[in-house]
């Protein structure tokens, strides 16, 4: 048997590999084999990726051990099946205090933006004092700061498709709102108060939409209402806070946050109709576009399908193999993870 891989990132594993560390169960499902065998179907994931795998042993006490969607400790057996890693769990438990000292760290296991989020929050903040001039519109950007800053440093944007991750959110309004400032010099027509604000309400919703990372699952309200709705009602909320807020913004706000989306067919109530709102919409479609094409490109070359843009996508040329490198590990073969282990009936606990 090879070495036991310790506490390195999923992304990093090959087909053969004995691993043990830590990561986010996402996912754990409690199944029978053809031959009517249990077995506890579960999903891994860290800050490099995710990876789909089977524990035999024990399994039924394993299922109501520790939580889903909680941190663990596991050990395994790295397999290729159909091109694709999966893993053969041999243990899996809830995290304890003492894993700390056995190199247990959540933000190693938590996927986040890879700029600086204090950088990111000096943007942002500074855009918003440059660029809003009525004072109606600053106050409104400096309480809803106040109120919402702190979790938007963190939240994700999505839920899987695009700025998937610890800050996303953050990282896409800052990137949309410089562009959105960029746009407002070009067209002098735009007002560029009511821009850089819809920016900073567009995706607000979803703070409540989406529970935080590591989680990042829908919350009820996410799903019976949606972020687009309660995007809306944040903008109600903050601007009924405001004496004398001029209905005249508080209602175009309200159409930016509700149109972002383009289409009706996309779940935005109603389409563009303002200046303000084609352009918000361009450049949050275009940002999240290229943030897909971003994550895709980390992994992969040549033509590959892109599900959420149905279409494929070039990622530009692969590179040869090393000599000695092809067809080594992670191409190995193996059968698919369906039979049990012999010793299925021992549980060891590390």
């Amino acid at each position: 048997m090879s070495p036991i891989v310790k506490n390195q990132p999923i992304a990093t594993w090959n087909a053969g590999d004995s691993v043990q560390g830590f990561a986010f169960l996402k996912r754990k499902e409690l199944r029978q084999d053809k031959s009517g065998k249990d077995y506890l179907d579960l999903e891994l994931a860290d800050a490099s990726g995710a990876i789909t795998g089977r524990a035999w042993s024990d399994s039924s006490a394993l299922a109501n051990d520790f939580a889903a969607r909680g941190f663990v400790k596991f050990r395994g057996q790295v397999q290729s099946y159909r091109d694709q890693l999966q893993i053969k769990v041999d243990q899996c438990r809830a995290i304890v205090p003492d894993d700390a000292r056995e190199g247990f760290d959540e933000s190693l296991l938590v996927p986040t933006t890879k700029f600086d989020i204090d950088d990111l929050m000096r943007r942002l903040e500074g855009t918003l004092d440059r660029e809003v001039k009525r004072p109606e519109m600053r106050r409104l950007a400096s309480e809803t700061m106040a109120v919402y800053g702190a979790a938007l440093r963190v939240h994700p944007a999505a839920k899987a498709i695009h700025h998937a991750f610890r800050g996303g959110l953050l990282e896409h309004v800052v990137s949309m709102m410089e562009l959105a400032v960029r746009f407002a010099d070009n067209y002098p027509e735009l007002d560029r108060d009511l821009l850089v604000l819809g920016v900073l309400f567009h995706d607000l919703g979803k703070l409540q939409e989406l529970g935080a990372m590591p989680d990042n699952e829908y919350t009820p309200v996410g799903r019976l209402v949606g972020h687009i709705v309660i995007g809306r009602d944040l903008v109600r909320e903050r601007t009924a806070a405001i004496p004398g807020f001029p209905p005249d913004l508080r209602l175009q706000l309200e159409h930016l946050v509700l149109s972002h989306q383009g289409r009706k067919e996309f779940s935005s109530p109603v389409e563009p109709m303002t200046a303000e709102a084609f352009v918000l919409h361009a450049i949050d479609d275009i940002d999240s576009k290229l943030a897909v094409l971003r994550g895709m490109k980390e992994s992969g070359q040549g033509f590959v399908w892109a599900r959420s843009l149905e279409r494929f996508v070039w990622l530009g040329e692969a590179a040869a193999p090393a000599a000695g490198e092809e067809g080594e590990n992670r191409g190995a073969s193996a059968a698919p993870l369906d039979d049990a282990p012999a010793n299925s009936d021992q549980r060891t606990i590390f």
